[in-house]
């Protein structure tokens, strides 16, 4: 293909279903692409330069070129049975430790081990983790599949590598070895190279153990909290409280003109030349419609009439769910905010072709919604 494009070989809107077309991808040691519907193309760039792959379209007109499939987004995809009415069980996560059908997750942060070039995630057995004690790190139940269940350890007491004793020892420990034994690479870099059942699995460790981590204690009193349900549950010892995982609603849109031209925003802490869709939290009491029009007023002046809705993603960092919508402009002239975003431009296919091409600008990863969003207004891959 053109360089910028990759075009995509496997359909996650084929049939049969999403997750039996994963399997046997797995079997098969292929890879299937999450972000994309119909996938045997020929592409045309507009610029009489094209890549022979089935049948015509012009990614120049974005009607015609391979859709996004808004059902499977790469964080959004999942196979396994969440299984909530085993998490009351008790005992459940010992008792599923010593099972040799069970399966584990390695977590550190918003970090999953993996494994093997593609950075494919590490599944362990519980057997490979039988000699860890009782107590060690924080274990979570995440679901179940024909083959038994899966957990999440968390794991907690990482040192460098480089740390050594007093004696020049490098310090040692079930933990510490662990995270040695293991290449660890961020959700968000492989989340969208992920099959479904990963995908599913690491989301949702990554986003439950974000939540230990900040809710220790007891939003009422204080008290430290005790983790019940299998890892879903914190109850306070002291008023009995119980507090649940929680999700912050946020809105990510593609503002387009009546030019079919595109926003794109450049936030204050991101790298250089890094742009994407504009975004921000639902405020209480709003609407996610309400949400979109005043974040891109409040970071662009731009204001925004009609609204429709995309699709959603889970953005477990740390907790977030992703809103995505396509906004229409009701005028185009840009006063960045200055504190959010500090730069924003209009624009058009070829304009955002090139500048990614030339590295002028810099898109959102992958495994993001606002990259599916750019995508789905470009018409097919980018970068």
């Amino acid at each position: 293909a053109p360089p910028g494009l990759d075009v995509p070989q496997t359909s996650w809107t084929s049939r049969p279903s999403t997750a039996t077309v994963d399997r046997a991808a797995r079997v098969n040691g292929e890879r299937t692409s999450p972000r994309y519907g119909p996938s045997s193309v020929h592409v045309r760039l507009g610029m009489g330069v094209s890549a022979e792959c089935g049948p015509t379209v012009d990614l120049m007109d974005s009607s015609a070129a391979p859709s996004i499939d808004w059902n499977h987004l790469p964080l959004s995809r999942s196979s396994i049975d969440r299984a909530a009415h085993r998490r009351s069980e008790e005992g459940l996560i010992n008792d599923l430790r010593r099972l040799a059908s069970t399966r584990v997750v390695l977590v550190q942060g918003a970090n999953l081990a993996v494994q093997g070039e593609a950075a494919a995630l590490q599944v362990l057995s519980a057997d490979d983790l039988a000699h860890l004690p009782e107590a060690s790190g924080l274990w979570l139940f995440l679901g179940e599949d024909d083959d038994g269940a899966f957990l999440a350890l968390v794991v907690t007491h990482h040192q460098p590598e480089d740390v050594v004793d007093i004696e020049g020892v490098l310090p040692g420990g079930d933990m510490i070895d662990l995270v040695r034994a293991h290449r660890w690479a961020p959700l968000r870099d492989v989340g969208q190279d992920l099959d479904v059942r990963d995908a599913g699995l690491a989301t949702t460790a990554v986003a439950l153990a974000a939540w230990h981590v900040s809710h220790l204690r007891c939003s009422q009193c204080g008290e430290p909290t005790l983790i019940t349900q299998a890892g879903w549950v914190r109850e306070c010892p002291m008023d009995a409280s119980q507090h649940y995982p929680r999700t912050d609603p946020a809105v990510i849109m593609a503002v387009v003109d009546a030019a079919d031209r595109l926003l794109l925003g450049h936030a204050k802490h991101w790298p250089a030349r890094r742009f994407s869709t504009l975004a921000g939290y639902v405020e209480p009491g709003e609407g996610l419609e309400a949400a979109v029009r005043r974040e891109v007023l409040e970071e662009s002046s731009i204001e925004v009439g009609g609204v429709t809705y995309k699709g959603s993603q889970p953005w477990p960092f740390p907790a977030s769910l992703m809103f995505g919508f396509v906004a229409h402009a009701r005028t185009t002239d840009i006063t960045v905010d200055g504190v959010e975003v500090t730069e924003a431009a209009w624009f058009t296919r070829a304009e955002l072709r090139d500048q990614v091409a030339s590295g002028e600008v810099l898109l959102p990863m992958g495994s993001s919604i606002a990259r599916s969003l750019i995508e789905d207004w470009y018409g097919g891959p980018l970068g």
